[in-house]
């Protein structure tokens, strides 16, 4: 069962590649300055949660192939990247489904896979696919710390440059006086973060569809004998 979950990561992780560059070259064809543009590009939740998730994929099968359960490392940055996804999904299907970013013409395929399908499998994955491990509830302050570095990140940069990747996070546009505005999404964001994050938690501690791995150190390797 293994094995057939970690052919079914590649498969998700090439189709995941496949959108990031596809709407990366068809944006790129479009704007008057690469270089910008790509650190933009590269600055939106949506494509470095689905890079990630990708990355993630590509391990994940890798172990699938390997071994009969997930390392404890790997389990808890698999469960980040699940919340990261899942968020990504709520967030634009709430927020931004109807609104043109400013990264020229974006690809309807592309932006369905990296907002809608992504996202649903890499839940499905988590929730499914066998050989993850239970994790302690106060982790979720780790799974938390990307999402901050991003936050940090973003507003530093747009108060630099102007240029935000999300229109909420944008003072000069965002609903609400300025930063205020801009403090109620950030904190409404980080809030539904938290949560998700303790759900897929909950999700590693629960024994269905099968019991999770306990939550124990992995066993050493068995060293060869040594001849004397």
């Amino acid at each position: 069962m293994r094995t057939v979950w970690g052919v079914i990561r590649v498969a998700a992780a090439a189709g995941i590649i496949i959108a990031i560059v596809g709407q990366f070259a068809k944006s790129l064809s479009m704007v008057p300055d690469p270089t910008f543009f790509v650190v933009n590009f590269l600055s939106f939740f949506t494509i470095l949660s689905n890079a990630l998730a990708a990355i993630v994929l590509l391990i994940g099968a890798w172990l699938a192939f390997r071994a009969p359960a997930d390392p404890t490392w790997f389990n808890l940055t698999r469960a980040s990247i699940v919340t990261y996804m899942a968020t990504t999904f709520v967030v634009y299907n709430l927020l931004l489904r109807d609104i043109s970013l400013d990264q020229a013409t974006t690809l309807p395929w592309s932006n369905e896979i990296l907002h809608v399908w992504a996202p649903l499998y890499v839940v499905l994955d988590w929730v499914l696919a066998p050989g993850r491990r239970t994790i302690a509830w106060q982790r979720i302050w780790t799974i938390a710390i990307f999402p901050i570095v991003w936050v940090v990140y973003t507003m530093i940069r747009g108060a630099i440059t102007g240029w935000y990747p999300y229109p909420f996070l944008n003072p000069a546009v965002s609903p609400g006086v300025g930063y205020d505005g801009v403090t109620v999404y950030v904190i409404a964001i980080a809030a539904f973060i938290l949560l998700v994050g303790a759900g897929i938690i909950g999700i590693s501690r629960s024994a269905w569809p099968y019991r999770a791995v306990a939550e124990q150190p992995e066993a050493a390797p068995v060293e060869a004998p040594v001849a004397r």
